[in-house]
């Protein structure tokens, strides 16, 4: 189920940013988008059989892929490209409040209640998201702007928009760092799960906990520092901060055995985390200004990051079952090194001059 769900957002990613780049209210398709994620968690809950979990799994994956370019599209078409890098900050802030929030909530109804109630609260989420979508007007989201700016002449067919795109020598940069750092990253955090279950069976699920709510905590509190300093900085010093604090990781990951620091060590993660959530769709509005093709791209770069996060956990597995946990998280910081050297070498800057 999870590996077809998988394919399906790997798969969907350009045709989403395509659709989004053709809507003609980013604003409608979002509420959409949202719908289709209730739905099939009411699908999971009630009808928990093959075919409709299957249903499910590829309807909540297609609608994610149409969401995410929404959302950033409907933040461009509101401030425009002056402020979009501390929109997109306070946007990766309340989506780190929103998962852990989320988590403490679904965590809770699905021990005092039932694994079922879990999706019934899921599928209710979706009011006071559609209450959010609503409370925008829509003269509010400049359409232009939504699409990256004025396109001459305007995107029409895929292919011919995937070509263009294919010229843009810095977001192809951007695609393949994108790339590398999530062949590193996706599988850091399984290992690291395994190593604490290991080492300390006892605290092993707050310990694994902690890893996943540290980052996050640290994404919540940096992420609108980290969009005002990209308007101040310029784009590349952050993104390379971003992106060197994974090998960092990497080597702390695979010469240290005390359980707490592993948690300690996941500071790194929320600092790469809250660069990248910022950084990758702000080059991206860069790269793409005055296209009309903003949101297709934001696919290409997801698609990328969803083949390296897909590798990763793989490769991960198969280096810690024939040569141990230690060599698996050298050799993830090994390729996140390489993917930070080849942008400091390759990676311009992309602020704009007016920014």
């Amino acid at each position: 189920m999870l590996t077809i769900s998988g394919l399906v957002a790997l798969v969907g990613q350009i045709p989403g940013g395509a659709l989004v780049d053709a809507a003609r209210s980013e604003r409608t398709l979002a509420a959409w988008a949202i719908g289709a994620i209730s739905l099939s968690a009411l699908m999971l809950a009630a009808w928990p059989v093959f075919a409709v979990v299957l249903g499910a799994e590829v309807l909540h994956a297609a609608a994610s892929c149409v969401l995410g370019p929404a959302l950033a599209a409907i933040s461009l078409g509101l401030v425009g490209h002056a402020l979009i890098g501390e929109r997109l900050g306070r946007n990766a802030r309340f989506a780190s409040i929103g998962n852990g929030v989320a988590a403490a909530a679904m965590g809770a109804c699905g021990y005092f209640l039932s694994n079922r109630a879990v999706f019934f609260l899921t599928a209710a989420l979706v009011l006071p998201a559609l209450v959010a979508l609503w409370r925008i007007r829509p003269d509010e989201i400049d359409p232009v702007r939504a699409h990256g700016g004025i396109s001459e002449p305007p995107p029409t067919r895929l292919i011919a928009g995937l070509r263009k795109l294919a010229r843009n020598r810095p977001l192809i940069i951007l695609a393949g760092g994108a790339l590398t750092f999530h062949l590193a990253n996706a599988a850091m955090l399984p290992l690291v799960a395994g190593t604490v279950t290991m080492r300390s069976a006892r605290w092993a699920t707050v310990l694994i906990a902690a890893c996943i709510v540290v980052p996050q905590c640290v994404v919540a509190a940096f992420s609108p520092w980290v969009g005002r300093k990209a308007q101040q900085w310029g784009r590349r010093p952050l993104l390379l901060i971003g992106l060197g604090a994974l090998p960092l990781r990497g080597v702390l990951f695979a010469f240290t055995g005390e359980p707490y620091a592993l948690v300690a060590i996941q500071l790194l993660d929320g600092v790469a985390a809250a660069v990248m959530a910022v950084m990758i769709p702000l080059i991206v509005a860069d790269v793409t200004r005055g296209s009309g093709r903003f949101n297709l791209a934001q696919g290409v770069v997801g698609s990328a990051i969803g083949v390296g996060a897909s590798l990763s956990t793989t490769i991960g597995g198969y280096m810690t079952d024939h040569f141990g946990s230690r060599a698996a998280f050298l050799a993830l910081g090994a390729v996140a090194l390489s993917g930070f050297l080849t942008m400091v070498a390759a990676m311009p800057e992309t602020r704009p001059a007016d920014a």
